[in-house]
């Protein structure tokens, strides 16, 4: 006992001589990290954009808990951002670069203080850590180190005898040692989640009653979310919206039929749906109902200007997904489509009338050369040139009809994979992030399904690139997990 006291006095003057941050200094010395991932600025990148989000969400509940009170145990947290291209370095940072020129940075957590974690963020992303230097931290500079733990103080093995402290180099060890697989994940988490999703209950049956109501009353064709919000910010969002109908019920005349998206900005997307800022007060939403009828006359004129451009390219029918192309507004989709309507229309290209009817194409504004994806649709960029589109499009013609037909045949499967595995593991709900294509959720329904895992009864699956536990008691796991 008296051994343990006084390990326990050095401890706390090492603690107290030692490195510290504030919750606050953290996050202003990490703000050049959150400008280059931030979601918001990967508009035209939905896949990079939904990682960094979701990387985002995680790396922050790491900061929370190395703020709180008496914390000490912990696990590894591997996160992967997407971040501005630059030259390849050679540290030892797991870096791959993607088609749309980002690269794709993949580190460890394992700190247990603030100042490591936010250094050992920024040096991960090539980030200059000089302005750290300038906060109020009560230590010599950091000096980058190759152990795997970067701690003021390396003690004995004794010392987590005496204590019963965990030592974090064997924690770090053992989980680089253990590849985490579903079975193991799903018994470590299974109760939490249990735990949150009960909780979400009513709030669940509260966000679909409130859904029906409204769509039912403004006559809409649904209401979705651009983002993952929880349950609880999508019940205050409706909740606006209702006081909106109370207070000004003329202005919404005009909404029939159309569909609603709770996003980041108001507008009307390209889609032609309603877009409501969830930042923006009543005053800019009944700005954007007042809109509704010249937004109909713009969406009018769209529709004309994607026509002439389809009889220009020899009947190719220009489409827009959400899915894969940026949240443009009507009036930025439109632009786009008038200046590449206009490059055409002077070049002149040779298209026989309706030889290529029944193919489609997007437009991109952050490539320059055009690609097939591989559901069957062109991936033209607006700044293309017109002789190489005519090539390319003349030389793929035929395996993009092939990919439309595997396209369907895909869809159909992955339907159907969906609705066997949510009755064999008798799920409330199975759905996937966007970023997961049709091949890989059907890659991992039908692994699924050679599972027993009663784990999932009455559960949110959703399929991801990461295990995570939602705050709303939705388990998220890899399409490709172990």
């Amino acid at each position: 006992y008296f051994v343990r006291l006084c390990l326990d006095k050095i401890l706390l003057q090492c603690v107290l001589q030692s490195r510290t941050l504030s919750g606050a200094d953290a996050i202003n010395a990490l703000r050049p990290f959150y400008f280059a991932v931030h979601p918001d600025f990967f508009g035209q990148h939905p896949k990079e954009r939904e990682v960094n989000e979701n990387s985002l969400k995680r790396l922050n509940g790491y900061l929370e808990n190395l703020q709180k009170p008496g914390f000490r145990s912990f696990k590894p947290t591997q996160l992967t951002f997407y971040v501005r291209e630059r030259e390849p370095n050679s540290s030892n940072v797991q870096e791959s670069f993607s088609a749309s020129g980002f690269r794709a940075v993949s580190f460890t957590l394992h700190t247990r203080d603030l100042l490591s974690t936010v250094l050992d963020i920024l040096n991960s992303c090539s980030l200059s850590t000089e302005h750290v230097r300038s906060l109020n931290v009560n230590s010599q500079p950091h000096k980058e180190t190759k152990s795997t733990v970067n701690r003021p103080i390396k003690w004995d093995k004794t010392y987590y005898s005496f204590t019963g402290f965990k030592d974090p180099e064997e924690e770090l060890e053992q989980a680089q040692r253990v590849e985490t697989t579903l079975i193991s994940w799903l018994d470590d988490n299974e109760a939490s989640a249990v735990k949150k999703l009960k909780k979400s209950l009513p709030l669940r049956k509260e966000l679909e009653r409130l859904k029906i109501e409204l769509s039912h009353e403004l006559q809409l064709s649904d209401i979705r979310w651009q983002r993952s919000w929880g349950i609880a910010h999508r019940c205050s969002q409706l909740h606006s919206l209702g006081r909106l109908v109370q207070q000004r019920p003329e202005i919404l005349k005009n909404v029939k039929g159309r569909t609603v998206v709770f996003t980041d900005r108001s507008g009307m997307s390209a889609a032609g749906h309603i877009m409501l800022g969830t930042m923006d007060v009543h005053h800019h939403w009944t700005k954007i109902f007042e809109r509704l009828p010249n937004y109909y006359k713009l969406q009018k004129r769209l529709l004309l200007l994607e026509d002439r451009i389809s009889q220009l390219l020899g009947g190719i029918q220009v489409i827009y997904i959400e899915e894969l192309q940026p949240l443009w507004t009507l009036e930025e989709y439109y632009e786009t489509l008038n200046s590449f309507y206009n490059k055409l229309r002077d070049s002149r290209l040779p298209f026989h009338p309706r030889s290529l009817r029944g193919l489609q194409m997007i437009l991109e504004s952050d490539r320059y050369a055009p690609s097939l994806h591989e559901f069957g649709h062109f991936m033209i960029p607006t700044v293309c040139d017109p002789a190489a589109l005519q090539w390319f499009i003349f030389a793929k013609a035929q395996e993009a009809r092939e990919n439309l037909k595997r396209k369907e045949e895909m869809m159909i499967t992955e339907k159907e994979l969906i609705s066997i595995s949510k009755e064999r593991f008798s799920l409330d709900r199975l759905y996937k992030e966007p970023s997961v294509s049709s091949a890989q959720m059907i890659d991992c329904c039908k692994r699924l399904l050679e599972e027993s895992l009663p784990y999932l009864q009455g559960m949110h699956l959703c399929i991801s690139h990461f295990y995570s536990v939602l705050q709303d008691g939705d388990l998220c796991i890899p399409w490709n997990w172990k």
